[in-house]
């Protein structure tokens, strides 16, 4: 039977994770449509169709145990910016509670990247995954031609654990019947104190003239 677990709500200085609904769908519409060059690596939503159906597919994957999704809320004007997820829960058989989990499934508007939003839900989830469930590993991949988001989770001192040829459904435009190489990131629980620390330097800086 699968394990449906509670979406809490996390809560930052810059952005507020909360539980993905349908009423999130017009303010992600909206954020989706700005600037696009960044969306060439993943599966990002484009006009009020389309993300009202990327909700629905989104709640359909938490009902069955499969995602735990989140709108990514800008707090200082509470506009819904993108999503994030933790996907690919292990189980042990005797626990409710997973020992590993991924964080992925991950966008931004174009307008919300680079402002601190990003570090700052990674660290939410961080913080979730290893301090609440306890668990003892979180995994990270994106596509390995995708250099933008292997430097940001480079950033965050996860460590490559190598590609993983075919691995998984490409979504770049033009690739929908291709496989694509993903590139295997992964955080343990004995790395924690010094990738948390590390994050939290970085988010000091946001918004001072170099930060």
């Amino acid at each position: 039977m699968a394990v449906v677990l509670d979406t809490p709500t996390l809560v930052g200085r810059l952005v507020r994770l909360e539980p993905l609904t349908v009423a999130h769908a017009e303010s992600l519409s909206v954020a989706s449509a700005a600037n696009r060059e960044t969306y060439g690596w993943t599966s990002v939503p484009h006009g009020p169709e389309a993300a009202a159906d990327y909700v629905r597919t989104q709640l359909a994957l938490r009902d069955c145990g499969e995602r735990m999704p989140f709108a990514q809320v800008r707090q200082v004007d509470n506009a819904a910016v993108g999503c994030t997820s933790f996907l690919t829960f292990r189980h042990r058989d005797d626990s409710l509670l997973p020992f590993a989990v991924e964080i992925g499934a991950t966008w931004l508007a174009a307008g919300a990247q680079r402002t601190g939003i990003n570090l700052e839900a990674k660290l939410l989830l961080l913080t979730h995954a290893f301090d609440t469930w306890r668990v003892g590993r979180v995994d990270l991949k994106t596509d390995a031609r995708n250099q933008r988001s292997r430097s940001a989770i480079e950033g965050l001192g996860a460590h490559l654990e190598g590609v993983l040829r075919a691995w998984q459904p490409s979504q770049a435009p033009g690739e929908a019947d291709l496989l694509r190489d993903s590139a295997m990131y992964s955080i343990l629980t004995t790395e924690w104190p010094d990738v948390r620390a590390r994050i939290e330097t970085r988010l000091a800086r946001v918004g001072e003239p170099n930060g």
